[in-house]
């Protein structure tokens, strides 16, 4: 028989991290891997409208990151289970920059603010990035008040930068004029 879905273990408000420790659901270090779990469906949802080739790869790659990132966040950096997770560290922030010089190589340079939105897929990366944000600001408080890997606000920082400038590369690969605040 298959292992049920639903374990009746949270019906209180309490979830387990990967270490066995019991913490509310609404605890800083849960709130900032939600973000992430969030953030990963959002990289899901564009990638519904992305079409094959290199920014498919991409966000495929960057979900499994994320999956990373959130195991990461879940497991403290000390402790008998700190060993056993894989962690974010310099080769995932290098692999973001490589990708955002390569991309920012095809694009004009930006000298205003810009609204976002355009085509489909770059109107969801731009919620994608906005949600990036908001994990990131979840896991500023995390390291904060927890002991979360430093080098997890780094990648989400360096993420959203990524999502931007993919962004306005999708448009201007669909001749989608940026639109320019106005303020």
């Amino acid at each position: 028989m298959a292992a049920k879905i639903y374990t009746k273990t949270g019906d209180k408000g309490k979830t387990g991290l990967f270490s066995g420790e019991r913490v509310e659901k609404d605890d800083v270090r849960v709130r900032a891997y939600g973000s992430v779990d969030e953030l990963n469906s959002m990289l899901g949802w564009c990638l519904v409208v992305t079409g094959e080739g290199w920014i498919q790869e991409l966000m495929e790659k960057l979900q499994n990151q994320l999956f990373i990132l959130g195991s990461d966040l879940a497991t403290p950096p000390i402790g008998k289970w700190s060993e056993k997770v894989k962690r974010i560290d310099d080769t995932h922030i290098d692999f973001l920059e490589k990708c955002i010089d390569k991309i920012e190589q095809e694009l004009s340079p930006l000298k205003e603010f810009i609204l976002p939105g355009g085509c489909e897929l770059a109107s969801r990366i731009h919620i994608a990035r906005v949600v990036c944000r908001r994990a990131e600001r979840d896991t500023v408080r995390a390291l904060r008040e927890r002991r979360v890997n430093p080098m997890t606000v780094q990648y989400l920082n360096r993420l959203s930068d990524l999502l931007f400038v993919l962004a306005r590369y999708v448009n201007s690969k669909e001749n989608v004029t940026e639109r320019i605040f106005s303020g």
